[in-house]
């Protein structure tokens, strides 16, 4: 038995990365906006761009028809002596989450390079002494989180950081407790860094637990590698690109997660931080009737 995906949007379609900055897409035209290129699901996007009021964004999210799937938020749990403020920042995003009467809550890694300006943060890859630690908090960490507030962790490995290249998101998959962290599947990401979520599906089928659509401009992202650009100005020159312009394939990705037979949301996203205010909702609308015209989705 097959299982179409159930497709939302999230604030970062509408180029939004932050809970706060004149640059971004206003949350209320944001909300307006998503619904009205036909998504009836969204995710959180940063904790603190949408009211963290439960009651007032239950409000504004029931007068447009709108559902939230997940809640986002960033770990830094690589780091020594990193438990407290993980756990601040993560517990209150989890708390609005499971609010709004969602059921998971990804969690993207700390950056070892600025997004913004590309300056090298930190060492870019993790020893084989880091590993093992990093992947013991992370359990702790979805272990409380499913204890406290009833969501399972997805895990977004993400470019920038440590876990990004496929050999990268497959240790971690390796080293973490798959009973307690899912991957949330950025196909994006995962093709900037030369990855295959094709393989992922097919190798680690039990781990996918969520979805974000994406596409990349390979031409693009093989000058920003050839060049050691960041990711920040990697997303300015167009490294993200509205589909089917882009790789990977969406129609085979779709049917390969179909015949998982487990409830799958799959959130589409198009990195474009800093954009105009009139860009996102037409791409928006075009995403959604193009994945719709290639297979059944929910």
């Amino acid at each position: 038995m097959s299982r179409p995906a159930m497709i939302g949007s999230a604030p970062d379609s509408w180029g939004v990365w932050f809970a706060d900055d004149p640059q971004q897409t206003p949350w209320q035209r944001f909300l307006d906006e998503v619904a009205a290129a036909g998504y009836s699901r969204i995710e959180l996007g940063p904790y603190g761009y949408l009211p963290t009021d439960p009651a007032r964004l239950r409000d504004e999210l029931d007068r447009r028809g709108l559902t939230m799937t997940a809640g986002t938020i960033f770990e830094h749990l690589h780091r020594p002596d990193s438990w407290d403020s993980t756990w601040k920042e993560v517990s209150a995003a989890a708390s609005l989450t499971a609010a709004m009467g969602a059921a998971h809550l990804v969690v993207i890694p700390d950056f070892w390079r600025d997004p913004q300006t590309g300056a090298v943060l930190e060492e870019a890859q993790l020893t084989d002494e880091q590993w093992p630690a990093y992947a013991a908090r992370m359990n702790r960490l979805a272990h409380q989180i499913r204890e406290e507030f009833g969501l399972r962790i997805q895990f977004h490995p993400h470019a920038d950081t440590h876990v990004d290249t496929h050999a990268n998101v497959e240790r971690f998959l390796h080293e973490t407790d798959p009973d307690l962290v899912g991957l949330c599947l950025d196909t994006g990401h995962i093709a900037y860094c030369g990855g295959d979520s094709l393989k992922l599906i097919r190798d680690y089928p039990e781990r996918i637990g969520y979805v974000h659509l994406k596409q990349v401009d390979p031409a693009v992202v093989a000058a920003v590698h050839a060049d050691g650009i960041g990711f920040g100005e990697a997303v300015r020159m167009g490294a993200m690109c509205e589909p089917p312009t882009g790789v990977p394939e969406m129609p085979p990705i779709l049917a390969a997660l179909a015949e998982l037979d487990v409830e799958i949301f799959a959130i589409v996203e198009q990195d474009m931080y800093p954009c105009p205010a009139d860009r996102p909702l037409p791409i928006a609308t075009r995403t959604l009737a193009y994945l719709r015209s290639g297979g059944p989705l929910r």
